[in-house]
């Protein structure tokens, strides 16, 4: 066995119900984990358990559940960040546990917001755990993924690495082919785990992206002001304009019946003239 794997480093992600806490004591094959029917997690914080499995020592890291009503997002999201710390320096693989069975949207949601925690290059240290695998009633899981799209692009995400349990079966050849497949995985990335300083680069970069974020939206701001100053001056000239036009159309009129006043009075006072000079003359 390479020195490399003489210790597995192990968490496991999912929805509340999903079965992290009894696929962790299938692994290690005793209940170390809290586990019962419920629909909020039973797991508030993360927890290690360390263990040994035909002579394979593991670390498994069980991590509060995803989409639980009674706790906020946020908080969920920081306790499940933490479990990095819990599998210093790294986890070899993120198991992320779906429950077979009605694949709803939040199923669909879990490996995106593993993404969004921990960033895609985690994708190639992740493997998708269906449990309760005796609803497959013998049937092959690959024929299974055929039959929903769905969960092939949620294998996907995962690199199409994925295995099946069924956690009341106490037949070990289940935990020894999930063993074996961490093992392939952690060969295929060179021996390598998902490390802090990932995280921390990751992390980095959501930084980055909300500050760019956060000056975009300033300058789009910037820009509406700019945009809304600019149409109101346009409004203003245009009032104004009208104003101005319908004085100068006020004005004109007024000279037009001024002068029309004008004529009316001179041609009125000259035939008054007339007359008068027309009776002086007669006279």
């Amino acid at each position: 066995m390479n020195c490399s794997f003489l210790f597995f480093r192990i968490v496991m992600v999912g929805k509340t119900g999903g079965g992290k806490s009894a696929t962790g004591n299938t692994i290690l094959g005793n209940q170390r984990f809290e586990s019962k029917f419920s629909s909020k997690s039973l797991t508030q914080h993360c927890k290690k358990v360390f263990g040994e499995v035909d002579g394979q020592k593991v670390a498994l890291i069980d991590t509060p559940g995803l989409f639980d009503t009674g706790i906020e997002e946020a908080k969920t999201t920081k306790d499940i960040a933490q479990s990095i710390s819990y599998a210093s320096p790294g986890p070899h693989i993120f198991l992320v546990i779906i429950r077979l069975g009605r694949f709803t949207e939040e199923e669909k949601e879990t490996v995106q917001k593993i993404q969004r925690i921990f960033g895609e290059e985690a994708d190639k240290y992740s493997m998708v755990l269906f449990t309760h695998g005796d609803l497959l009633k013998g049937k092959p899981i690959e024929e299974f993924l055929e039959e929903s799209k769905d969960l092939q692009e949620l294998v996907a995400k995962c690199n199409d690495q994925y295995h099946v349990f069924n956690n009341e079966l106490k037949d070990r050849s289940q935990v020894r082919v999930l063993l074996n497949k961490i093992r392939d995985i952690t060969e295929k990335n060179g021996g390598s785990q998902y490390t802090t300083e990932m995280f921390q680069m990751y992390e980095k970069h959501l930084r980055e992206v909300k500050n760019d974020m956060e000056k975009m939206k300033l300058r789009q701001a910037h820009e509406i002001k700019v945009r809304e100053e600019k149409e109101n001056l346009r409004v203003f000239q245009e009032r104004l304009a009208r104003q101005e036009a319908e004085n100068s159309n006020l004005i004109l009129k007024m000279m037009h019946e001024y002068f029309i006043f004008l004529f009316h009075f001179n041609y009125s006072s000259q035939r008054v003239c007339y007359k008068q000079k027309a009776t002086d003359s007669q006279s």
